[in-house]
Order: structure tokens, then C-alpha cells, then sequence
């Protein structure tokens, strides 16, 4: 459907770079929000958050961050929705239980296939998200590859097309590792906060740049790459930023 097309592309790019380029993008524009009052297990949105919950605990916890994407994506689907809290609810419901079990992600990816079997374009955009909220916290483990390899198979993704995204992220931070660490001063600076600041004022600041940067739009035809490339810079940046001031505060 039209709200989540637009929806999977937004999350993809989550924390777009704040210089993107104007003519590869546009902004989304919903006039109609949609009434939905039948079980989200047969909606793209209740299949999205439960194999969100596959992908977030594979590794065994949810980082911070992974959080924050999380609650954002709960309240982005459910805005698009007449009764938003009441979707909101369902959604976070949905959430906490797909996440204690991994037995029926099979089964959930079946459902998710036959609603979007027409549109493969759109199951790629999935893939991506999923596979960037795994490298969210720059530790793509064995556990991780295997749910997404596991999901990506069970939605009909091409092995060839499988292996470009994950290599995607694999050299984008391989090519981070090598740039020189941040200090101090520029993960205040990136967090827009002063190095006289309490950590809760820091995390406050945190979280205020994820909403911030956090546009509703849309990707041009081909730009893929550039869309994993810019969204992840930005992620990392905030990381990045964040983790170290937390380590700085505790030594």
C-alpha cells in the first residue's frame, strides 16, 4: 500500500545527512490517513515491527540507539493512521511479543510476501532497513547475518542483491574504522552540547537530533547506495558522539 512504500523508505533513512541532495528526493505528502481496525498480522505495518523485534534481538539486547529507532518507527507508522494511538498500542504490543521468540519469523515473512508479492522494489527497501537496524550499533554478528539471511531468503530477495546491502555496510564502516577517532570536543560540538553539560542534558540534546533529523522523504530511482551511505553516516555520527561522551563521563 501507498503509506507504507513511503513509510519503509523514510525509516531506511532515518538519519539522512543534513546536506542531501534536493533533486534525488522529495517530501511526502499524506493527505488521507487510513482507518484500520483488523489484525496488524495481516497489515505490512504489524509484519514490519514483528520482524523488527526478529532482527533487534538476535544479538541478544537492544542498544540505545536501536531504541530510539524503535520508538520513532512506532510513532511514524502510527501517524499515518485515523486512530493513532490505538495503532501505536497494538504495534508496541506487537513488538514485545515477536521479540521473545524467534520460531514463527518464517511464518510472519510467508504473510509479509504475500502482501507485497508484486512489489519487489518494495521488499528490497525492507531489507535494507532491517539490515541497517542490525549494524546499528557497528557489530553485525553471526546472529544477526543469520535472521536477516533467514528473512531475506523467506521474502524472495535475490542472494545477489542479499549480499550487496550487507557489503554496503561492511565498507562503509570498514572505511570509518580507518578515519581518525573524534575527540572530545567534536562529539559535544556534534551533539550540539557543551562540555560543561550533565549527562542527562547530553542525552537530552541526543535525542532531540534524532527527531530532528528525522524527514519524511522519499528516494529518487537508483539511489539505493547513496541512501545506505548518507543514513548511516549520520547514524554513526551520533553514535559515535554519544558513546564517547558517556565513556569520557564515567572515567
Amino acid at each position: 500500500m501507498k503509506l507504507l512504500v513511503l513509510l519503509i523508505i523514510g525509516i531506511v533513512l532515518f538519519f539522512i545527512a543534513r546536506n542531501y541532495k534536493t533533486e534525488k528526493y522529495e517530501n511526502i505528502k499524506l493527505n488521507i490517513k487510513e482507518k484500520f481496525e483488523g489484525d496488524l498480522y495481516n497489515h505490512e505495518a504489524g509484519l514490519l515491527i514483528a520482524l523488527m523485534a526478529k532482527v533487534s534481538k538476535a544479538d541478544g539486547n537492544v542498544c540505545e540507539l536501536e531504541a530510539e529507532l524503535l520508538k520513532h518507527t512506532f510513532t511514524d507508522i502510527s501517524s499515518h493512521f485515523e486512530n493513532t494511538e490505538e495503532i501505536r498500542e497494538k504495534l508496541k504490543k506487537i513488538y514485545n511479543v515477536e521479540k521473545e521468540s524467534f520460531d514463527n519469523t518464517i511464518v510472519i515473512c510467508e504473510k509479509l510476501l504475500q502482501v507485497t508479492r508484486s512489489d519487489y522494489g518494495k521488499r528490497l527497501k525492507i531489507m535494507e532497513y532491517l539490515i541497517n537496524l542490525a549494524f546499528i550499533d557497528n557489530d553485525f554478528s553471526d546472529a544477526e547475518f543469520m535472521i536477516t539471511e533467514d528473512i531475506a531468503k523467506a521474502l524472495k530477495i535475490k542472494p545477489a542483491d542479499f549480499e550487496k546491502i550487507i557489503n554496503a555496510f561492511k565498507t562503509f564502516y570498514a572505511n570509518q574504522a580507518n578515519n581518525a577517532a573524534i575527540t572530545i570536543e567534536d562529539a559535544y560540538k556534534t551533539l550540539g552540547a557543551q562540555q560543561g553539560d550533565d549527562m542527562s542534558t547530553v542525552k537530552k540534546k541526543y535525542r532531540e537530533l534524532v527527531r530532528k533529523h528525522h524527514p519524511d522523504i522519499v528516494t529518487g530511482q537508483g539511489a539505493s547506495q547513496s541512501i545506505i551511505e548518507e543514513a548511516t553516516k549520520k547514524l554513526q555520527e551520533f553514535n559515535e558522539a554519544y558513546e564517547l561522551i558517556k565513556k569520557n563521563n564515567k572515567s
